[in-house]
């Protein structure tokens, strides 16, 4: 797990039947994420897909400032963010298998809230992991088809 310490985390996985070059670039155009998933509200990206980068989104009550901490087109991408006082870091794996994609999400969130509100906040963290597979899915589906 992200952070095995950490008092919530998750982890989901989901087959996509397009290639994991195209699962790669929706998922990491993260200027477009506000196109095909709606629960992000907005997006803004200061800086290239490389370690270092920061991107802003807002996703469900507060905004969430991402940096991202690794970069292995197409098959891996790790990002730590922060929102009020919980801490989360949120790794995505992209396989190859049988001409689709497996892809496999895992995020932890820590800090104070996450002790705090640990129940309430699996319950969301689990929701959002599989709504986001699902929009991720619909997206690399729908450019495959079309493409």
């Amino acid at each position: 797990m992200a952070s095995a310490d950490a008092p919530v985390g998750s982890r989901h996985e989901i087959e996509i039947a397009a290639p994991p070059e195209l699962v790669w670039d929706v998922l990491t155009d993260f200027d477009r994420w506000p196109q095909w998933n709606p629960e992000v509200k907005s997006m803004s990206v200061d800086g290239p897909l490389a370690p270092g980068s920061v991107f802003r989104w807002k996703a469900g009550p507060g905004t969430i400032v991402s940096t991202l901490e690794q970069v292995d087109r197409p098959r891996y991408v790790r990002w730590r963010g922060r929102t009020m006082s919980i801490a989360a870091i949120h790794e995505w794996r992209l396989e190859p298998r049988d001409g689709g994609t497996h892809v496999e999400t895992e995020e932890t969130f820590s800090g104070l809230l996450a002790r705090l509100l640990r129940r309430l906040l699996q319950k969301q963290l689990d929701r959002a992991l599989v709504e986001g597979l699902e929009h991720l899915k619909r997206e690399a589906e729908r450019r495959a088809e079309s493409g």
